[in-house]
């Protein structure tokens, strides 16, 4: 069992359990992907497994479970919205490295600086980080041009002990993913052709700086190299544009 497994169990049972989901096509080569790192007795293997579900009112549903051994640990679970919704993203960021643990938990905001929106998305979780933020406090500097995508409900923290994750992030996680779903089972479909464009345009934008900035590319390069690492980001983890490209040409 790996750090990250049972987070990942709870979110896919309680998927299951609260949402009529369907797979969601993960395409070839980026289901599973072992590597060997290091040598001699620092040897690790590192797997890489990849999930993904749909639902009508979800675009996709993806996890990223990164195990190789005590010192890297990594569950990336993102929750994409259809573009009829306008929806906060569910983002999941747990990662845990040589140096420690780094948690990132939030409800990514399509439109943070807008009163109405935050009203409707930020207000209600507040409560819920409060409670969660007094045993994971704040982790410290964080990049500027980050931080548009983020809600004033992110939880972001550095926790010194294992066990904190195990006990204090996995209650956090169930509580943001179980508000979550309570979003999506209020959400109502927008219909309004210019409000329909913004949450297009907010999607991609939230995409294009994920995909460009993911702090895994480093990471997932060394293992499996690049033209694999740069497919799997474009083509399954941040795939909108792909998709919208796509239904374009068809159209």
């Amino acid at each position: 069992m790996t750090l990250y497994q049972p987070f990942l169990d709870y979110a896919i049972a309680l998927l299951q359990n609260r949402l009529n989901l369907q797979s969601y096509p993960i395409p070839a080569g980026f289901e599973s992907k072992q590597a060997t790192v290091g040598k001699g007795k620092h040897q690790e293997e590192v797997l890489t497994t990849s999930y993904a579900y749909q639902t009508s009112k979800l675009r996709q549903i993806r996890a990223a479970h990164v195990q190789g051994g005590n010192s890297l640990q990594v569950l990336n679970f993102v929750i994409f919205p259809h573009l009829n919704y306008d929806l906060p993203f569910f983002g999941a960021d747990l990662v845990t490295l040589p140096g420690g643990h780094l948690i990132a938990l939030d409800m990514q905001p399509l439109f943070r600086d807008d009163l109405g929106y935050q009203a409707k998305y930020t207000q209600p979780i507040l409560p819920i980080f409060q409670t969660h933020q007094q045993h994971l406090p704040w982790g410290g500097d964080f990049p500027e041009e980050a931080q548009p995508f983020f809600s004033p409900a992110f939880l972001w923290t550095r926790p010194q002990q294992t066990e904190v994750v195990e006990t204090h992030v996995f209650a956090a996680f169930k509580a943001y993913l179980q508000a979550y779903l309570d979003f999506v089972d209020q959400a109502q479909p927008v219909t309004d052709s210019k409000y329909l464009a913004e949450i297009e345009q907010a999607q991609l934008r939230y995409l294009r700086y994920r995909a460009e900035k993911d702090p895994a590319r480093g990471m997932f390069t060394r293992f499996y190299g690049t033209e694999w690492t740069e497919e799997y980001i474009h083509g399954f983890l941040f795939d909108l544009e792909r998709k919208l490209a796509l239904s374009g040409a068809r159209g």
